[in-house]
């Protein structure tokens, strides 16, 4: 038995509360009935009662609103409570042990710039991306000061009531929304045993560049907030998935004592060869699939062992990406994407794969095209999952950080000598060099590499052009 009767989330406008709340009703176990108590109308813009209670009722008894929503709702009740929403229904929710507590957070600027376009453009939801409006906040210093002081001021009170009467909240950021897994610990700390194998992609994130390209005073904005570093203005946003430590998917040599940890789309193929030969064994000899227990104990059998993976300049493994699991069919090729691709997003293959009438010009087309893709994808605005052939370099070792970092890190260019290096460090002097690989099929990155596709790419992997340090491929 859950040992709540109901729940609130406590938000503010434009830190996602209509994405967690499309979230919470994807569950069978919740029923989340809007901004209850907004003073302009009942749960949502367009409705006049909530399930049957109306707005004068509300207004003269908020306390049965929040009754009628315990015991009439679908599963277990709930609703959404801004700070200018009604004070007589926060105080109900902060004292009541009853009610579950769900507190949204977000960067107050982002939210802030965030309310700013949405007021310049109508545009409050986003469902498709091919009807997103775009426009860029102007930065007023006075105006964000009072948001500011009114957001600070609601996270005091709440934080104030939950502390002095014993009570917690389950927290969640905007950047935590689509991950599966947050989100089905908030079911289970709501008391449902309840979980989703997929997050609704309805809504699509509006704005995901960073602040710098949608404020259109940014320097102003700068100036303003000069000093105040807690709201991290030039970050690129993340809105990628956290990963898994991906442990079955890391090699380790047949006697030598290397673990690689092998990031997709990358040389993989030669770097496996390169541990083949050094046993002069086969590739199939190689030991991989392990659970993190059985890679436990490799690593403390294995003295002196050494853990490596290799990282490929963004734009040589989008295109990798691209010939070997989309433009291409058959074994190693990503069927259902490449078909949600071509149907709905229009990407300029042919649907057999290519042929003879396929030529350089349609490759760099359909190419830029995948580009345009991967940005959307990246930033979560399309229903396609962010496949570990193209999630930016970061975001896969910082989920092989959940069971182990590689002790080292090398790049695709500095392959021959690095291996070769990390070889007689493990005893293995005078090891061959490992093979570059070869070009993509049917045409090499070389082939049709411009300043617009490096502008692309250098546009998609912001986050590993800066913490990695790339330049042009090239």
């Amino acid at each position: 038995m859950s040992r709540f009767d109901y729940f609130v989330v406590l938000a503010e406008m434009r830190t996602g509360s209509n994405l967690l709340e499309s979230n919470l009703n994807a569950f069978q176990s919740f029923d989340c009935h809007g901004e209850a108590f907004n003073p302009a109308f009942i749960g949502y813009p367009n409705r006049t009662e909530i399930l049957g209670f109306t707005q004068a009722m509300r207004e003269a008894d908020p306390d049965r609103l929040i009754d009628t929503i315990k015991t009439g709702s679908t599963g277990m009740g709930g609703f959404r409570l801004f700070h200018d929403h009604d004070a007589r229904a926060l105080k109900i929710c902060l004292t009541d042990v009853r009610c579950a507590k769900v507190i949204l957070t977000r960067n107050p600027a982002e939210s802030y710039v965030s309310w700013k376009i949405a007021q310049e453009t109508g545009q409050w939801k986003l469902t498709n991306i091919k009807r997103r409006k775009e426009a860029k906040a102007v930065f007023d210093a006075a105006e964000f000061e009072q948001h500011l002081t009114r957001l600070q001021a609601f996270q005091a009170e709440v934080l104030n009531s939950l502390q002095k009467s014993g009570q917690t909240a389950f927290y969640i950021s905007y950047e935590d929304l689509n991950d599966l897994d947050i989100i089905n610990g908030l079911a289970q700390f709501l008391g449902s045993d309840e979980r989703l194998e997929t997050l609704d992609s309805a809504l699509k994130i509006q704005n995901p560049q960073p602040l710098a390209d949608k404020v259109a005073n940014f320097d102003d904005m700068t100036q303003a907030l000069a000093g105040i570093d807690r709201f991290n203005l030039t970050r690129t946003p993340d809105f990628e998935p956290r990963r898994g430590p991906a442990v079955p998917s890391h090699i380790i040599a047949r006697h030598a004592p290397l673990l690689y940890m092998p990031i997709r789309s990358g040389p993989e193929a030669e770097v496996q060869a390169w541990m083949a030969a050094l046993d002069d064994v086969d590739v199939e000899d190689l030991q991989t699939m392990m659970n993190q227990k059985g890679l436990r104990d490799w690593m403390r059998q294995a003295k002196g062992h050494r853990s490596f993976t290799v990282l490929r300049h963004p734009a040589a493994r989008a295109h990798a990406a691209f010939c070997r699991r989309i433009l291409h069919r058959g074994p190693g090729s990503l069927g259902e994407v490449r078909r949600v691709l071509r149907n709905f997003h229009k990407l300029p293959i042919p649907g057999p794969g290519p042929d003879e009438t396929y030529d350089k010009h349609a490759h760099h087309v359909a190419f830029t095209a995948f580009l345009d893709f991967l940005r959307a994808n990246l930033r979560g605005q399309t229903s396609v999952r962010v496949d570990a052939n193209w999630a930016t370099q970061t975001a896969i070792l910082q989920g092989m950080a959940q069971f182990c970092l590689p002790d080292v890190i090398i790049r695709e260019d500095e392959m021959p000598l690095q291996l070769s290096a990390l070889a007689q460090q493990v005893g293995y002097s005078g090891a061959a060099s490992a093979a570059p690989a070869p070009p993509d099929q049917p045409y090499a990155l070389a082939d049709i590499y411009d300043d617009d596709i490096e502008a692309r790419v250098a546009d998609i992997y912001q986050r590993d052009y800066t913490m990695f340090g790339w330049d042009r491929w090239r």
